[in-house]
């Protein structure tokens, strides 16, 4: 009973696996802005259980189950496999190529996880963190042509591997405040766009697009000494 507290802890990680079934399942019917609510159910998760983890010393009073295991499983679905099918069914691309672009996502994706080296110091991630549920979510926010979200994918790819940092919203520490004024403003924005439809028009578009640009700044920006916590 001692440690119920901490595994409860890895079992609201382990949900996160249960809301990408429900968003893969969502994606297979076509309820493409239904599945992209369901993945920010997931995000929420994954928001919380890491600080509730450290606050409770999950690792330490529970060695036998490891949560960064459990979390990059969790993770690699929600983050990659689910909206790399979704992208591969959503009809934006012909079946051929949308299906390469999947594996260039799933496949990519999979080594970032397996990546030791993935975090810098200062809690910025090195090279583009796998975040293929935000950037498709983009895509069916954007609606681009056929050939913009082929280089889009061909880019993010590319740049999972490239020596840059990208922001940790909730750990990086410079212009903490602000950041996560706008991730705030973000998520707000991202569950009006669903609950609207995808695309939701044109001033939401504007204004997720002007915080994705913020976001990808602060990591471009980041001070050659990373500030830590």
């Amino acid at each position: 009973m001692a440690n119920f507290g901490a595994f409860a802890v890895h079992v609201l990680t382990a949900s996160g696996a249960a809301l990408a079934f429900v968003a893969l399942i969502l994606a297979t019917l076509g309820a493409f802005p239904a599945m992209f609510g369901v993945l920010g159910l997931a995000l929420i998760v994954d928001g919380i259980d890491g600080p509730l983890a450290r606050k409770l010393n999950v690792g330490e009073r529970l060695p036998r189950w490891s949560g960064d295991v459990l979390d990059l499983v969790v993770d690699y679905l929600t983050y990659v496999f689910v909206p790399a099918y979704a992208l591969t069914m959503s009809g934006m691309l012909p079946l051929p190529l949308a299906a390469a672009c999947g594996i260039v996502i799933v496949v990519t994706g999979a080594l970032y996880f397996a990546d030791g080296a993935m975090k810098m110091d200062g809690h910025y991630f090195r090279g583009f963190p796998a975040l293929w549920n935000l950037a498709v979510f983009y895509l069916f926010v954007l609606a681009p042509p056929l050939w913009a979200i082929v280089l889009i994918v061909a880019v993010l790819a590319a740049l999972t591997f490239a020596p840059i940092a990208f922001l940790h919203p909730v750990r990086v520490v410079r212009w903490r405040k602000l950041t996560l004024a706008a991730t705030a403003l973000w998520a707000i924005l991202a569950a009006v766009a669903v609950y609207r439809g995808l695309p939701p028009g044109s001033w939401i578009t504007a204004a997720l697009c002007i915080l994705a640009v913020y976001f990808v700044l602060v990591g471009l920006t980041r001070p050659k000494q990373g500030m830590v916590d």
